[in-house]
């Protein structure tokens, strides 16, 4: 087939667009309401992943060391800690820093603690401890468990956030199932509508593609325009509902930053920026567009090259 043959057949394509725009205005809102539902579960998915990721690198576990554990063993302790596959830092806090911190954080009433502090009469009750960062956060209760292992009866308790690792990990398994629900349950659908939209167009034509075979045209040249009309609708939903996403993520963004405050303000920092995934979103929603656009010719044209 030479160029002007192929740019035949892609104008007639987008004139069967044209010709029944009922029925394409139908498949596109149909399709990009797929693609909008399916970009919402993929960003809430990524996002929900990377808090899961913050949460390994924010979740500390602390050991606090028995009273009676000898010091001079605390360093060859560390370093076995330290050495676990899992642990990412494995940070000493002292008896002396641990009342240090305490007065820190109790701010004008600081004064309160130090007779336990410097030179002060009354023993520290504070213990010392082990703060150790993990990498990994769907590791929590393995590493807690080779923590243990390695200390022996060093620590009189063992802290760690399970419960809250426990529900992002649990969310983060519940989006990514829904996710992919949600995609395969709509891009059915939509390739069930751009289907049947695209027979209505072969039943109008129908006469003209028997004849059309019967002249010897290739099954190729009579399929070409059918082809350009369901990856064109594919495209344009997939550029409309990179547009509405965009639009909602952006707006969703500025209004929680503008609200939230403290612990929640940090959080909403590790959202992924809009200029970090509108691409990623535009290609994707173009190319799943048009492949679902492709599929439904492909199921619609064929019993009607069979002549």
């Amino acid at each position: 087939m030479n160029f002007s043959g192929f740019r035949y057949l892609v104008k007639q394509g987008w004139h069967s667009m044209i010709t029944n725009r009922l029925m394409t205005l139908a498949s596109m809102g149909v399709l990009t309401a797929c693609l909008f539902i399916t970009g919402v579960a993929v960003l809430l998915s990524i996002n929900v992943n990377n808090f899961v990721n913050y949460l390994g690198t924010k979740n500390e576990i602390e050991c606090f060391v028995a009273d009676e554990y000898p010091e001079e063993q605390l360093t060859a302790l560390g370093e076995q800690l330290a050495a676990l596959e899992n642990v990412a830092t494995c940070d000493f806090v002292s008896k002396a820093q641990a009342i240090e911190e305490m007065k820190a954080q109790m701010g004008t009433d600081a004064g309160l603690l130090d007779a336990y502090a410097g030179e002060g009469n009354l023993e520290n009750p504070l213990p010392a401890s082990f703060r150790i960062s993990i990498e990994d956060v769907s590791l929590l209760d393995q590493t807690v468990q080779q923590i243990q292992s390695v200390a022996g009866g060093a620590f009189y308790r063992v802290e760690s956030p399970s419960e809250f690792s426990d529900m992002f990990i649990g969310l983060k398994q519940v989006v990514t199932i829904v996710g992919w629900g949600l995609v395969a349950v709509l891009g059915t659908v939509s390739v069930v509508v751009i289907s049947n939209t695209i027979k209505l167009t072969v039943f109008a034509r129908r006469k003209e593609i028997n004849i059309m075979k019967f002249v010897g045209a290739t099954n190729a040249f009579i399929r070409l325009p059918f082809f350009v009309e369901g990856m064109t609708v594919g495209a344009l939903s997939g550029l409309v509902a990179t547009g509405i996403v965009s639009g909602c993520y952006y707006a969703l963004i500025n209004g929680l930053q503008s609200e939230m405050e403290g612990i929640a303000s940090e959080l909403i920092s590790y959202l992924y920026p809009l200029s970090e995934v509108i691409l990623p979103l535009l290609i994707g929603f173009v190319a799943f567009g048009m492949l679902i656009g492709s599929t439904g010719c492909a199921t619609s044209i064929r019993k009607h090259l069979k002549v």
